[in-house]
Parts: C-alpha cells; sequence; structure tokens
C-alpha cells in the first residue's frame, strides 16, 4: 500500500501517488461502507472486538474537542465478506453524548453501526479524511492483533469521518486490511 505520510497526518483525499488505485474507490467513497462491502460478497458479519469506556488516542480526542484523557465509548469491530476480515473499524463517543441523540450506540451489539447511521436522514456526515497508519499508530496494532495469525503489511491506508446528530459528533475510522482487495470495486 505504498508510501506512508506521518501517522497523525490525515489527509481531505488520498494521494494519488500513494495509494493503489484500486483501494482509492474505498477511501473515497462517501456513502455507507457496511452497504458498498454487503453488495460485493454473500456473507457479510460484524465481529466487535471491544465496546467499552476508554481514553481515546490524542488526534481522536481533539477532533471530538475532550479534554486529554477523558473517556469516551470505544467500539472496535471487525467487518468480514464471506467470512474474510476486510475492515477494522473504531468508533469513539464522547461520554456526554450516549444519552438522547446517540443512544443507539449502546445497544448495537453485532450490528453494523453504518447501517444504523445512513438510516437516519437526521445524521450529517462531515468530510472523510484518510491517513496511512504504520507500526508507529496504535490502531495498526489493533488491527493487527484483531487478525493474528496473519501478518499485515508494514502500513494500512484508513479513512474517518466525524458523524453529527442534534449537535453531538461521533467519530468513525476505517482501516482497510489487504483483503478488502480481494472484493470488486
Amino acid at each position: 500500500m505504498r508510501i506512508r505520510p506521518h501517522p497523525e497526518t490525515w489527509l481531505e483525499r488520498p494521494p494519488r501517488a500513494r495509494v493503489l488505485p484500486q483501494l482509492r474507490p474505498w477511501l473515497t467513497d462517501p456513502g455507507s461502507l457496511t452497504a458498498r462491502i454487503r453488495s460485493r460478497c454473500s456473507l457479510f458479519s460484524v465481529e466487535v472486538l471491544a465496546q467499552r469506556l476508554a481514553v481515546p488516542h490524542p488526534d481522536e480526542a481533539a477532533l471530538l474537542g475532550l479534554r486529554r484523557g477523558e473517556l469516551a465509548w470505544l467500539r472496535e469491530v471487525l467487518l468480514a465478506a464471506d467470512g474474510v476480515p476486510v475492515v477494522f473499524a473504531r468508533s469513539i463517543l464522547p461520554r456526554h453524548n450516549v444519552r438522547g441523540a446517540w443512544i443507539l450506540f449502546q445497544g448495537l451489539g453485532s450490528r453494523p453501526l453504518g447501517a444504523a447511521l445512513f438510516a437516519d436522514p437526521r445524521i450529517r456526515r462531515q468530510p472523510l479524511a484518510c491517513s496511512c497508519l504504520d507500526r508507529r499508530d496504535a490502531r495498526y496494532h489493533r488491527a493487527s492483533a484483531a487478525v493474528a495469525p496473519r501478518r499485515l503489511p508494514p502500513a494500512l491506508w484508513a479513512r474517518r469521518s466525524l458523524f453529527g446528530l442534534r449537535g453531538r459528533t461521533l467519530l468513525v475510522s476505517e482501516v482497510f486490511l489487504p483483503t478488502i482487495l480481494e472484493l470488486p470495486t
């Protein structure tokens, strides 16, 4: 997945010279990633890896307006196409946003968050940003641990965006595993 910028550099669009052409549509499609994967496989599934209070990474906390060390709800999942993990997804929701607007976050279980986000016309997605995560980034290590014993390349491309509902935000990050390239674009 080619040359990588610093792990905390989030770009408005993926640089053509650094991103494989087959990966570009996955990084730039503003629609539901869940729907996109579902349309390219027979069986879509979600494996919940974690759902708990946690301290977001500094760049995540800054995007959400949280103080350093402040706890937020974390949900990490693997999205799989026909039993093969293709995306490691991480959602962060400030604790004070769980009630009211984002109450759906707590009762998701193994249901895809994307389906819920795109089903509600009141939810607004902000523009996507992308980054190439490598071993210097904890999200790379979380994705790697989730698919062990499979070995990952030295860097993985990811995208993220904020979703807003009634002035409250949710951050969704999606890390693309190499197996995403086995799905039709």
